[in-house]
């Protein structure tokens, strides 16, 4: 049976060419790429003096630290960590808990957003009002009562894997499982995350389904019998892609704060591990009025805040391109 196909103008097949226009969207692009790239790549050439902890605390940057004769371009920590290195393995986490995070929102909200539109009446008065009651709970608190209850269950888990590597003499394994277990809170928070920024994404993919269930190509694919889950998956969920993107880009900032000021306050991630929010908080212990040591507060907040404005340029790009209600 044939399936009608969705009009040209939904899919607004220029907004790549709006995009392209858009310096500022293609500058935040450039930098985000690159910086992930750097941060993924950099620190696996870096020397082992420059990873591991020294006596050499707070050097200054560009100094050469006298115990490790290394130079350390930005400096070094209370522990004596070269902060380059410090800084780089902060964003790979930082960038992926913001990365896996919004991907679980998006995920959550896109199926959530698209039922209650498409059903409409009762089911949809109800679902909203549910998405209304879960906004007016404190993320913040919901999140930390979370990262409480479930980070013991999920080092317990971590321990278990550990203790089955360790009986089969999987000894490579088990070490590389010891090291993951810096990082339960991380895991929980990711979820935990993903399940408290689902909201706005539902809110929108709502609207925009109401919109496009009263289209003629979906009226015409009821018509000839296909079934809700097929109109669902061929028909809006395609003319739905480039606003989730948009809007994927725009959730990615709004996770990385809340991870970093869950780190700030202690709650995130765990040393040796660092993201950006544990290196603020690293460098806001150490600041006073008698000997600043202002690489430890001043290169994390400039990278995390040209990351976030990136984010957001791309995030406003890709929405005017994309988005029918933005004027080009």
């Amino acid at each position: 049976m044939p399936e009608a196909a969705a009009p040209a103008s939904i899919a607004r097949p220029d907004g790549w060419q709006v995009l392209k226009r858009n310096r500022a969207a293609l500058i935040a692009l450039g930098f985000l790429v690159g910086l992930s790239l750097i941060a993924i790549v950099v620190p696996q050439l870096l020397p082992d003096e420059l990873k591991a902890t020294s006596s050499a605390s707070f050097v200054p940057p560009m100094q050469n630290a006298a115990e490790t004769h290394a130079t350390h371009v930005l400096g070094t920590d209370v522990n004596g960590q070269d902060m380059l290195y410090r800084l780089l393995s902060g964003a790979r986490v930082s960038l992926g808990v913001g990365l896996v995070g919004a991907l679980i929102s998006l995920c959550i909200g896109t199926l959530y957003g698209m039922i209650s539109g498409y059903a409409g009446g009762r089911i949809d008065g109800v679902m909203m009002r549910t998405v209304e009651v879960l906004q007016s709970v404190p993320r913040i608190l919901f999140i930390m009562i979370l990262i409480a209850a479930l980070d013991d269950y999920v080092k317990e888990w971590i321990d278990g894997w550990r203790l089955a590597a360790q009986a089969r003499n999987w000894t490579d394994l088990a070490a590389n499982i010891s090291e993951v277990k810096a990082y339960s809170k991380v895991l929980v928070m990711i979820v935990s995350l993903g399940l408290v920024e689902w909201l706005t994404m539902a809110r929108i993919v709502r609207g925009q389904v109401l919109v496009l269930r009263e289209m003629t190509f979906v009226t015409a694919s009821r018509a000839m019998g296909q079934s809700p889950v097929g109109v669902l998956r061929r028909h809006l969920l395609p003319n739905l892609s480039t606003i989730i993107l948009t809007y994927l880009t725009l959730t990615i900032p709004a996770v990385i704060l809340d991870e970093s000021f869950l780190s700030f306050l202690g709650l995130g991630i765990e040393d040796p591990a660092a993201s950006w929010g544990s290196l603020l908080k690293d460098g806001a212990q150490v600041i006073n009025p008698l000997e600043s040591k202002w690489w430890l507060l001043v290169f994390p907040a400039l990278l995390m805040s040209a990351s976030l404005l990136a984010l957001n340029f791309l995030g406003d790009g890709l929405r005017d391109a994309f988005d029918p209600k933005s004027g080009d």
